[in-house]
């Protein structure tokens, strides 16, 4: 079984975290884990901040000036270009999660699926990051989206199909 810590760090005041939350957020992070049979002790770092923090480090990390719904800061490298093995350490920082709350309200009320269910995705779609994975070329695009669907339905929540 994989034993992955998650910190969560609530760096907003517009939203009052729901009952259930933080620990929806690790069944999330593990879910990846599990489906991805990454089997090393890991740990991630999640942030929920509001629309104004996520835009600074939104322009600040990737030079676009706007807010977004979630940034992911991989600690790992995992095109085989690191330069320390992953097994070298007892526990694996797999890097920092960040996750606008006012942007996974708007989403959540868009697609019609609660606050849990957006936030939930966000993390799932950000720990494929983390691992590597990415959504800039059309293959790449089609398997991040079974991924993400795979996990989703792993943790009893489905995809709209717009939002894959």
């Amino acid at each position: 079984m994989n034993k992955t810590k998650v910190i969560i760090t609530d760096k907003q005041k517009n939203y009052r975290l729901p009952s259930g939350i933080r620990m929806l957020v690790r069944r999330a992070c593990s879910a990846v884990l599990v489906t991805e049979e990454f089997l090393e002790p890991a740990e991630v770092n999640v942030t929920f901040v509001d629309d104004e923090e996520i835009k600074k480090l939104n322009t600040e990390f990737r030079n676009i000036e706007s807010s977004t719904d979630v940034l992911s800061f991989p600690m790992m490298d995992f095109s085989g270009e690191s330069e320390e093995p992953v097994a070298d350490e007892p526990v694996v920082s797999l890097g920092d999660i960040v996750i606008s709350l006012e942007k996974a309200q708007e989403q959540a009320d868009e697609y019609g699926h609660s606050f849990e269910r957006e936030v939930a995705f966000l993390t799932v779609h950000s720990m494929l990051h983390l691992l590597g994975y990415d959504h800039m070329e059309e293959e790449e695009e089609r398997d991040m989206r079974a991924r993400q669907r795979a996990v989703m339905e792993l943790l009893g929540l489905t995809v709209a199909s717009s939002e894959e």
